[in-house]
């Protein structure tokens, strides 16, 4: 969290940018917002004392901002990454230059330099294949799975996508305005889906943009509750699917999860196996 409060402070005062920094902390208990107020009393810090979830703890910043004198954009970003020098400003430069433009990303990469993916198709039946049954590794990584070209990348020219990962979205602000934020439905996972989706629905483009570099420390939290992390991802996902897709192709996607979530049992630790046949049972049932 530090870490990246401090390299975004740091990329917005090398680019000239004049940015009001906003931490929603959602009942941590490990001293974080003392450390927040002693290291940068200048952020204007939320703290909930109930774990609001990622949807609900943004939309608590997004309102604020919004509130008074809403500025051009509205920059969301996660506490487990560190901005590279003018990704920032190559953000808001981009998403400015084009009125039809409603959104961009980062481009990141992960904790050791290496590629990460931050921009997707919408899934499909096809990406919920690949993430429970064996699939080629040509196909995992390609459209196939959703990815786009890694040569885009490489380009270094912006260009359009489906939706961008949560970890970096810049939005404007008559876009804010219009979609009003995330769907609180979703608690984790899927809710920056969803949002572009709708942004998407509403006229504008969704873009990634390759100059601007960003190091997300990926899977940090989720890795330490697993289990209980896998159940609510495969639960949002359905939901998105309800909210999204046709009743045909939601029913087939109820049948790939229940099947793969079977299978993923066997990786599941015991204490968490209750829980996980319950989730699989109401999915079967259609109350997932």
């Amino acid at each position: 969290m530090l870490d990246a409060i401090g390299s975004l402070y740091a990329d917005c005062a090398a680019s000239g940018l004049n940015a009001d920094v906003y931490v929603v902390d959602s009942a941590s208990s490990d001293g974080t917002p003392d450390e927040i107020r002693s290291k940068f009393p200048q952020v204007k810090l939320i703290v909930s004392a109930t774990n609001l979830g990622f949807s609900a703890a943004n939309n608590v910043a997004i309102r604020q901002i919004m509130a008074n004198d809403p500025p051009p954009v509205v920059y969301l970003l996660n506490p487990d990454t560190r901005t590279h020098p003018e990704a920032t400003q190559r953000l808001q430069r981009h998403l400015l230059s084009d009125t039809r433009i409603g959104l961009v990303g980062a481009q990141l990469e992960y904790a050791d330099g290496t590629f990460q993916p931050g921009a997707f198709t919408f899934p499909g039946l096809r990406q919920l294949w690949t993430e429970f049954f064996p699939t080629p590794g040509r196909l995992i990584e390609g459209r196939f799975n959703g990815r786009y070209p890694r040569a885009w990348y490489k380009l270094g020219v912006p260009f359009p996508v489906d939706f961008v990962l949560g970890a970096t979205m810049m939005l404007r602000r008559e876009v804010v305005e219009a979609t009003q934020g995330f769907d609180e439905g979703f608690f984790m996972y899927c809710e920056e889906i969803d949002w572009a989706w709708r942004i998407h629905d509403a006229g504008w483009q969704v873009q990634t943009v390759p100059g601007a570099l960003v190091t997300h420390f990926a899977g940090k939290s989720s890795a330490q509750v697993r289990p209980q992390m896998l159940i609510q991802l495969w639960k949002s996902r359905l939901r998105l699917y309800r909210k999204h897709y046709p009743a045909p192709k939601v029913l087939a996607a109820r049948l790939l999860i229940v099947l793969g979530m079977a299978l993923k049992l066997r990786q599941t630790p015991a204490g968490a196996e209750r829980d996980a046949y319950r989730t699989i049972r109401d999915l079967a049932s259609g109350r997932g």
